[in-house]
């Protein structure tokens, strides 16, 4: 068997974002295989562009890369209670494709966030989102990493052992679900 592929989706565009930090610890711990970052950075959602243009190619990219990879891990920040706005263009414009990626597919959902709840109501919400998608998304261990900004170490690493526990078992239970 072949290594597993897992995608990660961070709902977060800056470069040093703690959901993407978030997310590449959850590919060392996945780990062997091989880990592809999706780029979200999309144009909005736009039912008249779609009518003259079609699916712009970086959407297609990414639906492509959805249904390609074993496994989906996607790390969502909390903007106003809910998950951000660039995670929900990117579920828009994917369920605009020929494809049904989503379907079936093995999906661990995180939240990172500076708040004291750590992004669990926009982690809530996102689940509630791929509802119509089909996806088999694993219910826990949940991962609510609160006050996000100080729980990586200079190296980008979790400092702080529970998260990171938590975090290895919810990814040992992608690899199962993956079947890996």
């Amino acid at each position: 068997m072949s290594e597993p592929i897992l995608l990660g989706l961070s709902g977060s565009l800056r470069k040093g974002a703690t959901n993407r930090k978030l997310l590449r610890e959850a590919a060392r711990l996945f780990e062997p295989g091989t880990f592809i970052e999706a780029d979200l950075n999309l144009p909005l959602y736009d039912g008249d562009h779609e009518a003259d243009v079609g699916v712009p190619e970086m959407v297609q990219l990414l639906a492509d890369q959805i249904a390609q990879a074993h496994a989906v891990v996607i790390s969502t920040p909390e903007y106003n209670k809910g998950p951000s706005g660039v995670l929900k263009n990117a579920l828009d414009w994917v369920s605009r494709t020929s494809v049904k990626p989503w379907m079936d597919k093995p999906v661990a959902v995180m939240s990172a966030a500076a708040g004291r709840a750590g992004g669990e109501r926009a982690q809530m919400i996102l689940r509630s989102f791929m509802v119509p998608f089909q996806p088999r998304i694993l219910q826990g261990p949940e991962i609510h990493l609160a006050d996000s900004s100080n729980e990586f170490d200079a190296d980008g690493r979790l400092s702080n052992d529970r998260y990171e526990h938590t975090l290895k078992a919810l990814m040992q239970k992608l690899r199962t679900e993956a079947g890996f």
